[in-house]
């Protein structure tokens, strides 16, 4: 996709709007659901005191940038002490599977040892649009031999093929030898949306380079399939936005535009850019993102020019 991405500015600032005990803090991996009449439901993940992430949302006006309506308490809590999502829900990407509308979203499981065992599920959707029920049980799991640490947030989409693919970030080593783990995107493949294949890495990795990956965001152009995601080099630097592209969604180049949406001069988003949700409404193409803080100082919209 051929253009430069402008900056609408930021749209949402949680601190101006939480008075929830779940809703302290955060409004991150912002993912769009579209009510009509130019109207999208903005879902984000928000912190309590003890950084366990619930889901809340807006409904935004996505041609005059107005807030119609703020949810100020949470329309989805973490799980229970026991279950995978126990520490959090972080948002993947709206999608549907027949008739059914789904967000998928990693769980966290915070271990005693201060690391982390996060797994994929995913929410679905009533009429309304508004969250009715969550996968008891993980969609996309851990297993002894490709995925052996800890997953994260994952893209779901049915190819023209018919059928279902799957990218999501895995944790292949706390430390790459520089202080920072290894992180790149792996991608599996279904034929109902509920029984997944892993089928390995999708996006070529570096270190010191290309080092953490995060937030997969794909969209098939009509040619070719094109990704956006979160990546850092693993030498200390913050959260840039990169890209790929790919005929088949299965083998990927990285693009050379590396930094597709730059930090601003001063701000909200000046340290860094991070969690890309691309998307197309009237012809036209839209990316949330967060900005500093992992999503602490809210989310913004840019548009393709």
């Amino acid at each position: 996709m051929i253009g430069k991405w402008s900056k609408l500015g930021k749209i949402f600032e949680p601190s101006e709007h939480f008075f929830h005990s779940k809703l302290q803090s955060h409004a991150s991996n912002p993912v769009p659901v579209s009510l009509g009449n130019n109207i999208f439901r903005i879902f984000y993940s928000a912190r309590d005191e003890k950084n366990r992430s619930s889901i809340s949302a807006i409904d935004l006006n996505i041609t005059s940038l107005e807030i119609t309506k703020i949810f100020d308490y949470p329309l989805l809590l973490h799980g229970e002490q026991d279950s995978y999502f126990s520490h959090g829900i972080s948002l993947g990407n709206f999608y549907k599977n027949g008739s059914r509308k789904m967000i998928s979203f990693m769980g966290w499981k915070v271990l005693n040892n201060g690391y982390w065992q996060n797994e994929i599920g995913n929410i679905e959707l009533d009429d309304t649009f508004m969250p009715s029920t969550i996968s008891e049980t993980p969609m996309i799991k851990l297993d002894p031999e490709i995925n052996t640490i800890s997953l994260s947030y994952p893209w779901i989409m049915k190819i023209k093929s018919g059928k279902f693919m799957a990218w999501y970030g895995s944790t292949i080593s706390w430390d790459g030898g520089n202080g920072e783990m290894i992180h790149p995107i792996y991608y599996a493949e279904s034929s109902d949306g509920i029984n997944w294949i892993k089928n390995g890495l999708a996006i070529p990795f570096e270190i010191n380079k290309n080092q953490l990956f995060s937030k997969p965001c794909v969209l098939f152009n009509g040619e070719s399939f094109q990704m956006w995601f979160s990546v850092r080099s693993g030498d200390g630097d913050n959260y840039k936005i990169q890209s790929a592209s790919s005929n088949d969604a299965i083998h990927w180049n990285l693009n050379d535009n590396f930094n597709e949406l730059q930090t601003s001069n001063t701000g909200w988003d000046s340290k860094m850019v991070e969690y890309p949700y691309v998307f197309e409404h009237k012809k036209n193409m839209f990316m949330l993102y967060n900005g500093n803080g992992f999503g602490k100082t809210g989310f913004g919209l840019a548009k393709l020019a």
